[in-house]
C-alpha cells in the first residue's frame, strides 16, 4: 500500500456536514465541518430541504482539502453517510426536489400511523420488516405524503435517502444502501434483504418510488463527475461508495465488528445499538442491515429523540451570559458555553438535588414510543439553580439511554461490560461520567476521529481496497482514540435508587401528555 493514498468520509448529519481524510493507515490529516440548520413550520415538525445538505458537504470537503493542504490528488475514494432521511427526499423524473425531505425528528404523521395499527397487524409488520410501526418511520411519513400533498405525490417519481441523493449529484448513478432501505421500515424485507413489494402495495406505496439498486456500503456506486469534482475540488473519476446511515456508520468507526458490541451514538439525539446475526425480535426497537456484510449482520439500536438537542436548547434559551462571555473570548478554551456549564454542574450532587428531568423534548421514541411526550420537570424548588437545571439535561438524557439498553437486554440480546460512546457528547467529561454513573458500564469515549465521517473513510478505504477488514479493524485501536471512564459505585447507587421514578414518572403522565398534546392541537 502507499502510504501516501487519501479517502474522505463524509457524514451529513441534522445539525451540520462534516468531513474526514485519513490516510490508508487511518491517521486522521484533516477535518472540518458545516453547519446548518432545520426547518420546524409546526410543533413536532422537522424537515431539510436536500440543497442545504449538499452545500454543507461541499463546504465540509473543501474547508478539509484545503486544511490538508489541498492534496486533492491524493485522494483516491469517498463514501457518504447521512442522517435518517424518513420519508426520503421526493424528487420528479428530471431528479429535482419537489418538497424539504421529513428528516427522522418530524413526527407529524399520526393519523398514518394510526392506520397502518388497524390494517397491519404488528406481527407481520415485523416479521417481514424487523420494525415495528410509528411517526418516526419513513413509511409512516411517506402515507403522510400521499394524503395530505397529492400534487407533490403526483409528480414524485423516487423517494432517496440523503446519502443516495448527495450520491446521485456527485457521480449521475441512482443507488440505495441497505441500511437507508431497511430504516424506511414497512417496506423493507429483512429476510429477504429486498424491497417488499408486497408491503408496499398492502400499504398503498407504488414500490416503483424505490430504485431497483439496492447496494452494500462498501460499494462503489459510480465516479466523480465533471459536475462533482467542481463542486467538491476532488479529482474527476474518483470513486464514491455507497455509504449508509449515521448510526451504524458511527458504530462502525467504534471498531464494532462482533456481536455484543455496544455503541451509543449521542449528538443531537441517541443512537444505541449493537451488530448481531439474529432475527430482529423487538418491535421496541430499530433494525437494520449493518453497514459491514450487510448480507448477514443486523444493526440493532434504541434510539432518543433529543440529546445534544437538549442542553443546546437550554444554551440557546437560558445561557445568554455565558453566550456572551463565549463571543467575547472568542471560544477561548474552557471558556464556550458548555464548558462553562459543565464547570458550575460538576459541583453538584448526583440527582441535581432531587431535579429530574424527562428529556422528552420532540416527544420519544425507543422504547416507549411516543410522539406525545413531552420534556418534564419534576421536584423544582427555589433552592435549585441555572446549573442544577442544566445537570439535571445531562442526567436525563444518561436516564433514556439507560432505558434503551435495559430494553435491548429484556429482549436477550448479549452485551458486553462496556460501552463506547461516540458523537458530540463525548467531548464533555463531565456528561460522559455521568452516563458510566447513570447506566453502570464503563465508558470509552472517543476523543478524537470518530463518529460517521470515520467511518465512512473505513469503507471507502475497504471499497477501493486500500486496506482490508482487518487493516481497518486496526484503525481505531492503533490511533489511541478513546479515553476510558469508570463508573462510581456510590453514584451510580444513586442514581439506580433514582432510575424507578424516571420511568414510573412517565409511565404516570402518559395518559396527561395525550391529553395535552390534544388541547395543544385543538388550540393551532
Amino acid at each position: 500500500m502507499n502510504e501516501r493514498d487519501l479517502v474522505v468520509g463524509v457524514d451529513i448529519g441534522t445539525s451540520s456536514a462534516k468531513a474526514v481524510i485519513t490516510n490508508d493507515r487511518g491517521e486522521v490529516i484533516a477535518e472540518h465541518s458545516s453547519e446548518y440548520g432545520v426547518l420546524a413550520p409546526r410543533p413536532l415538525w422537522a424537515e431539510q430541504w436536500p440543497e442545504v445538505w449538499l452545500e454543507g458537504l461541499v463546504e465540509a470537503v473543501r474547508g478539509a482539502l484545503e486544511r490538508a493542504g489541498g492534496e486533492a490528488r491524493r485522494v483516491r475514494a469517498m463514501s457518504i453517510s447521512s442522517l435518517y432521511g424518513g420519508s426520503g427526499i421526493p424528487v420528479d423524473a428530471d431528479m429535482k426536489p419537489l418538497r424539504p425531505c421529513l428528516i427522522w425528528m418530524d413526527r407529524r404523521a399520526l393519523e398514518e400511523t394510526d392506520w397502518v395499527k388497524r390494517e397491519v397487524p404488528l406481527d407481520e409488520l415485523v416479521r417481514v420488516t424487523g420494525n415495528g410501526v410509528d411517526s418516526y418511520y419513513g413509511f409512516t411519513k411517506i402515507l403522510w405524503l400521499k394524503r395530505n400533498e397529492p400534487e407533490v405525490w403526483e409528480r414524485t417519481h423516487y423517494l432517496l435517502p440523503p446519502n443516495a441523493y448527495a450520491v446521485y449529484r456527485l457521480t449521475g448513478e441512482i443507488a440505495v444502501d441497505h441500511s437507508s432501505a431497511a430504516n424506511i421500515g414497512g417496506v423493507y424485507d429483512m429476510a429477504e434483504r429486498s424491497w417488499s413489494a408486497s408491503m408496499a402495495e398492502r400499504l398503498g406505496i407504488p414500490p416503483r418510488l424505490f430504485p431497483e439498486r439496492l447496494v452494500a456500503s462498501a460499494d462503489v456506486v459510480g465516479s466523480l463527475h465533471a459536475e462533482g469534482a467542481a463542486l467538491t475540488g476532488l479529482p474527476q473519476g474518483m470513486p464514491i461508495c455507497a455509504g449508509g446511515v449515521d448510526a451504524p456508520m458511527a458504530t462502525l468507526s467504534a471498531s464494532v465488528f462482533e456481536a455484543g458490541q455496544h455503541v451509543a451514538m449521542m449528538g443531537t439525539s441517541t443512537c444505541w445499538g449493537f451488530i448481531h446475526q439474529q432475527v430482529p425480535r423487538e418491535a421496541g426497537l430499530v433494525s437494520m442491515p449493518y453497514v459491514l456484510h450487510p448480507e448477514t449482520n443486523t444493526y440493532t439500536f434504541g434510539g432518543s429523540a433529543t440529546a445534544g438537542a437538549v442542553v443546546k436548547w437550554f444554551r440557546d434559551e437560558l445561557g445568554g451570559v455565558e453566550r456572551a462571555v463565549e463571543d467575547w473570548t472568542r471560544g477561548a478554551a474552557n471558556l464556550n458555553a458548555y464548558a462553562q456549564f459543565d464547570q458550575r454542574a460538576a459541583g453538584l450532587p448526583p440527582g441535581s438535588d432531587g431535579l429530574l428531568l424527562l428529556p422528552y423534548l420532540m416527544g420519544e421514541r425507543s422504547p416507549i414510543w411516543d410522539v406525545h411526550a413531552r420534556g418534564t420537570l419534576i421536584g423544582l424548588t427555589l433552592h435549585h439553580s441555572r446549573a442544577h437545571l442544566y445537570r439535571a439535561c445531562l442526567e436525563g438524557v444518561a436516564f433514556a439511554l439507560r432505558h434503551n439498553i435495559e430494553a435491548g437486554l429484556a429482549a436477550g440480546y448479549p452485551l458486553d461490560d462496556e460501552l463506547r460512546l461516540v458523537g458530540g457528547v463525548a467531548k464533555s467529561k463531565l456528561w460522559t461520567q455521568i452516563i458510566a454513573d447513570v447506566t453502570g458500564y464503563p465508558v470509552l469515549a472517543a476523543d478524537s476521529g470518530g463518529e460517521a465521517a470515520y467511518g465512512d473513510a473505513m469503507l471507502a478505504a475497504l471499497g477501493v481496497g486500500l486496506a482490508d477488514e482487518s487493516g481497518i479493524a486496526s484503525w481505531v485501536e492503533s490511533a489511541a482514540l478513546y479515553s476510558r471512564f469508570e463508573p462510581n459505585p456510590e453514584a451510580n447507587a444513586t442514581y439506580s435508587r433514582i432510575y424507578p421514578h424516571y420511568v414510573g414518572a412517565y409511565e404516570d403522565l402518559r395518559e396527561r401528555f395525550a391529553a395535552m398534546a390534544a388541547t395543544a392541537a385543538g388550540a393551532i
